[in-house]
């Protein structure tokens, strides 16, 4: 709850005028207490998680042969009726399990430094901290689903995961219901380690939500703008992951795959590769009767 009674009391105690979006936040939240303005994340990730999927979803369902080139599993197609009960999974399991953890984390988000108030982040000051909520949640979960893909939890938790051996947007938080506790973990690490205003909390989890539909939706579109980040994994590198299921022990990644290079999870991922690339090799210069076939001798793999 901001403490101003009125924009006027505001403006003193900030020794300037409210700007436009100032303003706007003033009206919003002046009476509005902090755990609710907090709890706003948990709106941003309903909506998010139900909008992104829903182009590709659209045109797969009603539309298929208009992006059937771009489908990574083109052999895999699902009824709607599996796209509508994931979503009713998906969505019982964040109004039961996710929303009591960020309301028990707010305590905790409040003590390292989340302000609610004025004056609003800079547009630098939340790109800063967005690039290091990116980076903070990537390496936790990198760790995590190295964890979850041990024989254990694998079993009893992480399975229920990879029921879509060929993945769709909606199955992005698709899984146990301790699986979702787990990986909100990594959610709030960043904004733990580089603290700042709601609004930068509520815009990281619509843009980690998006990334996150992005590489499940089983597409990979040429003209996708994040293959340009570097190090980006995207929708064909953890399609792989998907495609191997519980004996991957290969693309852990959640965003970026630099800890997938840098401690050799990626192994199966390059052998398949390399095998593919010479698949299509061998097809070309097959055709024209240049084949040679020593050529595809078998790689091992690491």
């Amino acid at each position: 709850m901001l403490p101003y009674a009125s924009v006027a009391e505001a403006e003193a105690a900030l020794g300037r005028s409210l700007t436009t979006s100032e303003a706007v936040w003033f009206h919003y939240s002046a009476r509005m207490p902090d755990y609710i303005v907090f709890f706003h994340s948990f709106l941003c990730l309903l909506i998010a998680y139900t909008l992104a999927p829903l182009p590709v979803a659209f045109l797969e369902l009603f539309h298929p042969s208009s992006i059937a080139s771009y489908k990574i599993q083109p052999k895999v197609r699902l009824p709607p009726a599996s796209f509508f009960q994931c979503y009713k999974r998906v969505v019982t399991t964040f109004v039961l399990a996710l929303s009591p953890l960020l309301l028990v984390s707010y305590p905790i988000m409040k003590l390292t430094g989340m302000r609610t108030g004025f004056p609003l982040p800079s547009m630098g000051e939340m790109a800063a901290q967005l690039v290091v909520y990116f980076l903070a949640e990537d390496y936790v979960s990198y760790w995590l689903h190295r964890f979850l893909h041990g024989k254990w939890a694998y079993e009893n938790i992480h399975y229920v995961h990879h029921e879509f051996t060929a993945p769709i947007g909606f199955a992005v938080a698709y899984g146990h219901w301790a699986e979702i506790l787990l990986f909100g973990i990594p959610t709030i690490v960043g904004p733990a380690i580089a603290p700042g205003h709601t609004i930068t909390f509520c815009i990281w989890i619509i843009l980690r939500q998006f990334e996150a539909v992005d590489i499940h939706k089983g597409y990979d579109f040429p003209l996708n703008p994040l293959k340009y980040i570097p190090f980006y994994g995207g929708p064909e590198y953890h399609d792989y992951h998907h495609y191997i299921g519980g004996q991957s022990q290969s693309n852990y990644a959640s965003i970026f795959t630099y800890c997938d290079y840098l401690y050799g999870t990626n192994k199966g991922y390059r052998y398949h590769k390399a095998r593919q690339a010479k698949l299509e090799q061998w097809r070309r210069t097959g055709q024209n009767g240049e084949f040679n076939a020593t050529d595809f001798d078998d790689e091992k793999s690491d």
